[in-house]
């Protein structure tokens, strides 16, 4: 930023033209007075005016400059920590996802983090606090790429915790709202595998029913 005294200097110097033939005729004409006045209040004018621009320009490279910076960090920190979770170290990586969410809560990747915080915490076998942590993302995150990965894990988690019904009806909706994903594919394959809705058991018969 300029500093004040070079402003003060620079247009004590120029000063404005239209505001010089102004005082200049003014002082022509004998009115000495109202042309050191009418000089004053262009020069305090301009003492006001000219730095509030300057901060305002400075500002503005500050705002398009900052986001580039802390775009380049979070994705720094968040790339260190994925390397934790392909290591399997998934108490660290959780850990990790945690931290990234509390520093860069507000960043393009913070769906993402908090899918693999959920994802962590289905690996450790946290299965409800990461049920939690997916259902998070589909409540607040409903544009996020990683949308159709959390319903998939809902019903995968759901599966865990042997609540099949709810577990259906997540992998229904991956296959009904999602149906070319990967993870729809995966989602059928599910159903097969799940126990048919109200299915009541078949009794087994085994040789011959008559007795003897």
């Amino acid at each position: 930023m300029m500093p004040r005294s070079w402003i003060r200097g620079s247009f004590s110097d120029t000063g404005s033209s239209r505001g010089g033939t102004a005082i200049a005729t003014l002082q022509e004409d004998g009115y000495r007075d109202l042309a050191e006045q009418y000089g004053g209040m262009i020069m305090k004018a301009l003492m006001i005016v000219i730095p509030g621009m300057i901060a305002v320009l400075f500002s503005l490279n500050l705002a398009v400059a900052a986001p580039s910076n802390m775009q380049d960090s979070s994705r720094h920190l968040y790339d260190r920590v994925m390397q934790e979770f392909k290591h399997r170290d998934y108490e660290a990586a959780l850990a990790g996802f945690r931290f990234f969410l509390e520093l860069h809560g507000q960043s393009s990747l913070a769906a993402n983090a908090q899918y693999w915080v959920g994802e962590c915490q289905y690996r450790l076998g946290r299965y409800k606090e990461a049920l939690k942590s997916f259902h998070h993302v589909v409540s607040y995150y409903p544009l996020s790429p990683k949308l159709v990965a959390s319903t998939l894990k809902i019903g995968q988690t759901y599966t865990r915790l042997k609540d099949h019904e709810k577990a259906r009806m997540m992998y229904e909706r991956v296959v009904d709202q999602y149906p070319e994903s990967a993870e729809a594919e995966l989602a059928r394959k599910a159903l097969d595998a799940a126990p048919m809705r109200d299915e009541e058991p078949t009794p087994q018969l085994t040789g011959n029913s008559s007795s003897d």
